[in-house]
């Protein structure tokens, strides 16, 4: 059968508008604490202005090059992707913005947190307010005018900004522009004071527009409208001729903040069309680019009106977490001479990530341990990790880092962690020309007795102790020789020049992980063929690449049962007949960020079970250089198996895909318990930790 047809894909940003919906639908979900759903609005807005910035920004320069072919997978040009992205776009934030005004400002009012309008200010609090101002606010505003000698300003990406109109009524042109920022720089709400219990906030542009008149004097305010202006933040990295591709990358950093406009938000209530006209032909967009929005703009600044309100209200956000120690470790157990004995599996964040952290730094202050070597992609701001390697390196070990210098958005922090790095006298690469170094592994060399032992560990998430504690993960810690071989010969592989190395037991991205997935699925065709029992069960965060895709078309043609835990895009459609039968794609959404990806193959009994920093996405298998790694302990395949199982029996925060590429959640049994995967999986690292006592 052809399985080239666009009806059998789905479109990869329509792909993603769906599952940011499913972060939105979070926000709707009375099961989640208040102030959480509150962070799932916010959550959803910053994934809005990132797909804005940069695949928004991607097609409209398709657009403007005159590019019209449409796109390999579900058959769409770029312009008839914007107008599908616009019209989802437009449906999801008008809803994001119906339940802020008629649900969330009640239930947060019943809770007595109120977010006052202007027109809601009492008296005293006004009085307040214009000490505030006057104070606190008013030394920090600049106004720009805009006229003949003072042009338009280029406004930052992202940032918000009243645009006042004043009357001027001595002079020739009566109508006067001028553009006020809100500065970034102060805290977007304002607390005012009130009875204890009470908590009574304004925001920043409201209080700015209040006061307004008092930076025009001379003038009439005619009227206030906030507007903000999401740029193309996507870099352009000339990587072919840079002697120097940290300094490239600080040049292009410079110009992220002013790349061409992409959307313009606008306050819908009582905006001057004036300004909307100007804006819009000032930026050069048109009104499919416009979004009016019915509320402040820019919800992200939830993300810290949620931490300041956790503190007073606790029965608000979701019972703290704490990790527990890992399955495979006893606490106050010696990592190295744990690992000497067997592999130990971690499993973030329901299983702490401090072993991880001791692994470096005790290695940094052994003696015997001879050189460090790590990869790098995104890591905390105030990394003990990165601590940990500059002491090794001023203990005299040699340290090699891998710092990826490309990461999105992690750019700047990562240019500021290589220099630091430097400065500490450890050896700082960036990769290699034209990919980015997106594998999870740390190599440590230590001699003991005469002989050279090497210890490793691989994961599926960053070196990131902060979002260890968001982020569902697995990695494993080894001192299998086969896989120290690898190591030494992958780090040396990125450090040096030389052909890719052959690998025991490592799959390496470029290329060699599509064609080892490949290989494993036609095995499993092979094997159910014989047998009847194929079973294939992938879990990832996003699946585009279409050579994939049609291979797993092919196996549950052959009469394999598949089953796809994908959090976020998946390109492929399941359930088509003929097609995808055997197919089923379920996508989970909850309080953790499910990040692990994990690969099983039934192959007949004998059960093979990988972990990988990769997605089966195109850019993880040709433009990343990526590690795929086997489990071998059969306790420890046992163990994936059963997280694989508990995944997909959720049936609380679980979505599966219909054969039209709609999500719907799970349906439930009648009688059948319910299962949230993620609070199972914690209420296990428990259950196993007291049992262990």
């Amino acid at each position: 059968m052809e399985l080239n047809n666009p009806n059998y894909y789905n479109n990869r940003e329509l792909s993603w508008l769906a599952f940011n919906k499913r972060v939105l639908q979070e926000a709707f979900d009375e099961r989640n604490p208040l102030l959480e759903r509150l962070k799932f609005l916010a959550i959803f807005s910053s994934n809005l202005d990132e797909f804005f910035m940069v695949r928004v920004a991607g097609l409209k320069d398709q657009v403007k090059a005159g590019f019209n072919k449409p796109e390999n997978k579900a058959g769409l040009t770029p312009k008839q992707q914007l107008n599908k992205i616009s019209e989802k776009v437009y449906e999801l934030v008008a809803a994001q913005y119906r339940f802020y005004n008629e649900q969330l400002l009640p239930m947060l009012k019943a809770e007595k947190i109120y977010l006052a309008a202007i027109d809601e200010w009492t008296e005293k609090q006004r009085e307040f307010l214009q000490a505030y101002f006057t104070e606190r606010i008013f030394p920090v505003l600049t106004p720009m005018a805009v006229d003949a000698y003072r042009p338009f300003p280029m406004l930052l990406n992202k940032s918000l900004n009243l645009a006042v109109v004043l009357d001027a009524e001595e002079e020739e042109e009566r109508r006067k522009l001028t553009i006020v920022q809100v500065p970034s720089v102060l805290n977007r709400f304002i607390r005012l004071p009130s009875e204890s219990d009470r908590f009574v906030y304004v925001l920043l542009e409201d209080v700015i527009t209040a006061h307004i008149q008092t930076l025009f004097t001379g003038y009439d305010v005619i009227s206030v409208t906030p507007f903000r202006i999401t740029r193309n933040a996507d870099l352009t990295i000339h990587e072919e001729g840079a002697r120097d591709l940290l300094k490239e990358i600080e040049k292009e950093l410079k110009k992220r903040k002013w790349g061409a406009a992409v959307r313009l938000e606008i306050r819908k209530d009582g905006f001057d069309p004036f300004i909307l006209n100007y804006l819009l032909e000032e930026l050069e967009i048109g009104h499919d680019d416009l979004y009016e929005i019915d509320g402040p703009l820019d919800l992200t600044f939830f993300y810290r009106f949620y931490q300041e309100l956790s503190l007073y209200k606790e029965h608000l956000v979701y019972e703290a977490l704490i990790p527990q120690p890992p399955r495979d470790l006893d606490s106050g157990e010696d990592i190295f001479e744990k690992a000497a004995e067997q592999d130990i599996l971690l499993h973030h964040p329901y299983e702490s990530f401090e072993p991880v952290i001791d692994f470096v730094s005790e290695a940094a202050d052994d003696p015997q341990v001879l050189a460090i070597k790590q990869t790098l992609y995104r890591v905390s701001g105030d990394s003990p990790i990165i601590e940990a390697l500059k002491r090794a390196a001023e203990n005299g070990k040699q340290v090699t880092v891998l710092v990826e210098l490309k990461a999105r958005f992690d750019e700047e922090n990562n240019v500021q962690w290589a220099k630091e790095l430097e400065k500490s006298g450890c050896h700082v690469i960036y990769g290699i020309t034209h990919l980015k170094t997106h594998s999870k592994i740390t190599l440590i060399v230590r001699q003991r007795n005469g002989k050279i032992e090497r210890f490793i560990h691989l994961g599926t998430g960053n070196y990131n102790d902060a979002t260890a504690k968001l982020y569902t993960d697995l990695g494993l810690i080894t001192s299998n020789r086969e896989f120290g071989e690898d190591a030494t010969n992958f780090f040396n592989y990125l450090s040096g020049y030389m052909e890719k190395p052959h690998f025991h037991y490592l799959s390496v991205a470029p290329f060699d992980i599509r064609r080892q997935f490949i290989h494993l699925i036609d095995e499993e065709i092979r094997l159910h063929r014989q047998h009847g029992n194929g079973r294939i069960i992938a879990k990832m965060n996003a699946l585009t690449d279409k050579e994939l895709i049609m291979k797993l078309y092919e196996a549950s043609q052959a009469g394999v049962n598949i089953d796809l835990i994908v959090r976020g895009i998946c390109c492929l459609r399941p359930g088509i007949p003929g097609v995808s039968d055997r197919v089923r794609v379920r996508s989970i959404v909850g309080r953790f960020l499910e990040h692990s990806r994990i690969y099983y193959f039934q192959h007949n009994g004998a059960e093979k079970v990988f972990l990988s920093s990769a997605d089966m996405m195109t850019r993880n298998m040709d433009k990343r250089v990526e590690i795929l790694f086997p489990i071998l302990a059969d306790h420890l395949k046992s163990r994936i198996v059963d997280i694989l199982s508990i995944l997909l029996a959720d049936n609380v925060k679980a979505r599966e895909q219909d054969r039209y590429g709609e999500y719907h959640y799970v349906k439930k049994a009648k009688g059948e318990r319910e299962i949230d995967s993620q609070l199972w999986l914690l209420n296990l690292a428990y259950r196993v930790k007291e049992d262990e006592e």
